[in-house]
């Protein structure tokens, strides 16, 4: 099994900008799908972006696309999620998660198909 810590979340203004970070305890995620997630109180749990390993081709949900941006840091083993113009709707918690399946589009929606994942990191947007 493997452990995966997010980092990154923090208080931010509307508008603001947050980078979290995904690794992996002892191990490399350049051979995993990873997604993040996020969850808001009262919410169901969204898929928010995935990436796949070989081909890293990247999927995200309607409501972050030009705003948010996965990335592998494949010196470090990590995954990166990069969102800007942030919302206050968008405070949750930011979940990542690993898979060694071959997922393709089902790693945005089917949350199931992951087997690990991490404690999450808070996302807080307000003024």
């Amino acid at each position: 099994q493997v452990q995966l810590v997010e980092s990154g979340g923090d208080l931010v203004q509307p508008g603001g900008s947050l980078r979290l970070s995904c690794a992996a305890s002892g191990f490399s995620l350049d051979y995993y799908v990873v997604g993040w997630y996020r969850q808001a109180p009262g919410k169901e749990r969204e898929g928010v972006s995935c990436i796949t390993f070989g081909d890293g081709y990247t999927y995200y949900a309607d409501s972050v696309k030009g705003r948010f941006t996965i990335s592998r840091d494949n010196a470090k083993g990590t995954v990166n999620l990069q969102m800007n113009s942030l919302k206050p709707g968008e405070t949750a918690k930011y979940y990542c998660a690993a898979s060694r399946l071959a997922l393709r589009s089902s790693c945005l929606h089917d949350a199931y198909k992951y087997d690990d994942w991490g404690q999450g990191t808070q996302v807080t947007v307000s003024s």
